[in-house]
């Protein structure tokens, strides 16, 4: 393995500072790349003077994209091989895609108090305000009152905060041992056919997607480079092509909840020995269509880059509107079951999960999903003392002025 592969070698690319938000942060040839305190998924403005890489941006934005249409799509899977070939072409890659780049971001967390306090406000704090708020919705609008609220047991989405969380605060670990990647995929392998690690935090998803993770942490400014190449981009043309073929092939011959990564093999009733042998074979795939995916982001801005700072706030808030629809029956439409109707669907669910990711929707709910939280925390005693320290020398120098 090379140094440029290594979380520390003797040519090392310099980190991005760990104060820009998670998936919201500068990409690697600006002035500042900021660290991922999120998802990964999320992103708000970076300080003053701090120019974003519009090639993140773009990439996340059009990541959640694809995460919205595919949980539009997954309620219409039944008797629809067409679009279920499309659902577990798109479920190969999108998360793994948005993994890796929060790896990317989060090379710079080291456990200081300063991190781990953004860490608890950023993931945290959000989770659990999400995790009522998904109960609540399912008591009012499904009319179930006894939905139980579950500290441990992540509802729809919110695993991904989980495993965020988890992730994080293992990065050091990562970013010391020698072969950190490697040492990850025994971990999601030998997870893959634990049935016993149960559903607590979605342990199975946070095991077997940590390789995404850990090779995001591991990746270097000139590893994007590479991808972002005119003969990748071509020769991803014919790769996404057999992949949309061999996910044709595979509806009737294999199970869905494969691509979920969030069961042991013998929880869906198959030999333990499927279990490493599929995570291993969705983790080959995964790189090879995040590769595709990454060589058609444009570098320049465009009309979407900006919501690539928003895409948490989407991520976080189409769950309930998918949830509406299940509770509420709308994906039972006949319409649905017509090519129009699939559009129709496609179409809206881009839309919605775009508008969620808007300015305005992120200056709303700022104060849940990227709270302000300096007063729950203590001060930091060194950053006390170099203020005194500050203060002190700055008092002889006004009596000079004063004299």
């Amino acid at each position: 393995m090379t140094n440029s592969l290594r979380p520390y070698g003797n040519r090392r690319t310099p980190l991005p500072p760990a104060d820009a938000p998670a998936a919201g942060g500068a990409g690697p040839h600006t002035p500042s790349a900021g660290s991922a305190d999120r998802s990964d998924a999320s992103g708000s403005a970076n300080s003053a003077g701090k120019q974003r890489d519009a090639f993140f941006d773009n990439a996340k934005y059009l990541a959640i994209v694809l995460v919205g249409v595919g949980h539009a799509w997954g309620q219409i899977l039944d008797d629809n091989p067409a679009v279920e070939a499309l659902y577990r072409f798109i479920y190969t890659f999108h998360m793994p895609a948005f993994i890796i780049i929060s790896g990317y971001f989060s090379r710079s967390f080291d456990m200081s108090p300063k991190r781990v306090k953004r860490l608890i406000a950023t993931v945290v704090v959000p989770y659990l305000v999400f995790e009522v708020a998904y109960t609540l919705h399912k008591r009012i609008v499904n009319n179930d009152p006894g939905a139980d609220f579950s500290l441990l047991d992540a509802t729809y989405l919110l695993w991904f905060l989980c495993a965020l969380f988890v992730w994080r605060l293992t990065t050091p670990i990562w970013k010391t041992i020698r072969y950190p990647l490697p040492v990850a995929i025994v971990i999601g392998a030998l997870a893959s056919m634990t049935p016993s690690i149960g559903n607590d935090l979605d342990m199975q998803r946070v095991l077997q997607f940590l390789p995404c993770f850990v090779l995001g942490l591991m990746l270097r400014p000139e590893h994007f480079n590479l991808v972002r190449r005119r003969s990748v981009r071509i020769a991803s043309l014919p790769v996404m092509a057999a992949a949309l073929a061999v996910a044709w092939w595979s509806v009737p011959r294999m199970s869905t909840g494969w691509f979920y990564r969030d069961s042991a093999a013998q929880d869906a009733g198959a030999p333990w020995w499927t279990g490493p042998v599929m995570m291993l074979a969705l983790f080959g795939c995964s790189l090879v269509l995040t590769a595709c995916f990454l060589a058609w982001i444009p570098g320049r801005r465009m009309w979407f880059t900006s919501l690539g700072a928003g895409t948490i706030y989407g991520f976080l808030l189409h769950g309930f509107v998918v949830k509406t629809g299940t509770y509420q029956g709308w994906f039972k439409a006949p319409v649905l079951d017509t090519p129009l109707g699939e559009i129709a669907l496609t179409v809206i669910g881009a839309v919605g999960i775009t508008l969620m990711c808007t300015r305005p929707v992120r200056q709303a709910l700022r104060w849940v999903v990227e709270p302000r939280m300096d007063w729950a925390f203590r001060r930091d005693a060194i950053a006390e003392a170099r203020e005194r320290e500050k203060r002190s020398e700055a008092a002889p120098s006004r009596e000079k002025v004063s004299v």
